[in-house]
């Protein structure tokens, strides 16, 4: 009898064995009929993006932030001098209608100043960057994108496997091909209320909703915070992963790791010597990958942030902003 349950115990964890292993397939290879990736873009004129326009240009770009707001906040940030807005969802409230209802009014405002639709739109999310979460959670960067936002900044991104994970959620299918990524896996209907925002097709919005510079189509921008210790071991295999436009070194997560709680100890700070350090880090992994870097700007500091590579700077409605446009000979309006 004994011998008998034990070989009914053995078959049956086979069985199960069995169906775990049909159940879990391995994700299957790029399709092979998916379009070439345009070498050069096809657009002409402005960007829907405002942000791109500016890159293509040489000239450093300023942003807002707000945590929430609907339509009424977006009628008012549309007349922000700031290139984008980030709207912060990482700490703040998580609330996608409320992101619907902003663009809503960002829209419906009129167009901006330099011509533009509406300032270009990059949020945060409350993912933690590591693999499992993104796996879990990619439905919140599906959500973010069918809003009609123009990209997404990664918050504590650990490892390129995660950052690869935000961009294969943020890709439609039939987008071309790209060595080392996946096929993407944004779905239908996720182009209606977008491309509305965007002022431009369904078919258009699904052609040029992709990374850029990664699809010189592309309008969309994503990038990294590197901001713990996990993430500053892997930041210069992170920011070369396809589709990553930016990254930043996020100094208040950082100070925490480093530092401790603010207000027991006196002097350091940013400038500390492993602040200092870690912010180099991220700047040079950015500068070797070709992409850009994010470092809160002052009106005391822009100009330094600029020489030293600061191509995004806080503060998009301050006289920092203005100086620093002052500084590059901007002559766009802002």
């Amino acid at each position: 009898m004994k011998a008998k349950t034990i070989l009914l115990a053995g078959m049956a964890a086979a069985m199960l064995t069995g169906m775990s292993a049909s159940a879990q397939q391995p994700v299957p290879p790029v399709n092979a009929m998916l379009p070439e990736m345009p070498k050069q873009t096809t657009r002409t004129g402005k960007h829907v993006n405002r942000v791109i326009d500016m890159w293509l240009k040489g000239q450093p770009v300023y942003y807002a932030q707000i945590s929430g707001g609907g339509y009424e906040k977006g009628k008012e940030m549309a007349a922000t001098k700031a290139d984008y807005i980030t709207y912060e969802m990482e700490h703040g409230p998580l609330d996608f209608k409320e992101l619907q209802e902003f663009m809503r009014g960002l829209v419906e405002a009129g167009t901006t100043r330099t011509g533009h639709k509406t300032p270009a739109v990059i949020v945060t999310l409350p993912i933690s960057g590591t693999t499992d979460a993104l796996r879990a959670n990619a439905w919140m960067i599906q959500q973010a994108l069918a809003a009609g936002v123009h990209g997404i900044l990664l918050c504590n991104a650990e490892s390129a496997e995660a950052a690869r994970l935000m961009i294969e959620a943020a890709r439609y299918p039939f987008a071309p091909r790209v060595e080392g990524l996946a096929q993407g896996t944004r779905g239908n209907g996720s182009q209606g209320y977008a491309s509305r925002m965007w002022g431009v097709t369904a078919q258009e919005y699904m052609r040029i909703a992709d990374p850029w510079p990664m699809n010189p189509d592309g309008e969309l921008l994503f990038g990294l915070k590197i901001e713990n210790p996990r993430a500053d071991a892997n930041v210069e295999t992170s920011v070369r992963v396809p589709g990553i436009a930016f990254a930043e070194w996020g100094p208040g997560d950082h100070g925490f790791y480093i530092m401790g709680r603010p207000g027991t100890y006196q002097g350091g700070g940013e400038a500390s010597p492993q602040m200092a350090a870690v912010r180099r880090r991220v700047l040079d992994a950015t500068k070797a990958a070709g992409i850009k870097f994010l470092n809160a700007c002052n009106e005391n500091t822009v100009i330094d942030q600029i020489k030293d590579g600061a191509m995004i700077c806080t503060g998009g409605d301050s006289p920092a902003a203005d100086k620093g446009r002052a500084f590059t000979k901007r002559t766009d309006p802002w």
